[in-house]
């Protein structure tokens, strides 16, 4: 079975994901927004694969943590578009997925 969303909306400082293996995932909108995948924020693998970090790192203004709305991509990936005008991230359903998963300490 493909990994899909069945449902997905924000509640409160969450995006809420019902997922169609019946498992619900809450992803805290601050932590999302730090985990963004795209060139900007994540940085950008050189010819090799190693990622090149932005010089300086990524600064957040105060609304950069507020969820502005979000666009499926492609049957694969959501597009959220924060209220500071960020949108270049696309989050695929397995990274939102990984994303939520608890973390095990070793």
């Amino acid at each position: 079975m493909r990994l899909e969303p069945t449902n997905i909306q924000q509640i409160g400082n969450e995006l809420a994901i019902q997922w169609n293996d019946g498992t619900e995932s809450y992803l805290d909108l601050q932590f999302l927004r730090r985990a963004c995948p795209c060139a900007a924020c994540g940085g950008e693998p050189d010819v090799l694969g190693n990622i090149m970090s932005r010089p300086g790192g990524m600064s957040y203004a105060d609304n950069s943590f507020e969820l502005a709305g979000f666009e499926i991509v492609g049957g694969y990936a959501i597009q959220p578009r924060w209220r500071d005008g960020h949108g270049t991230g696309i989050y695929s359903f397995q990274y939102l997925r990984r994303l939520s998963q608890p973390v095990t300490p070793t």
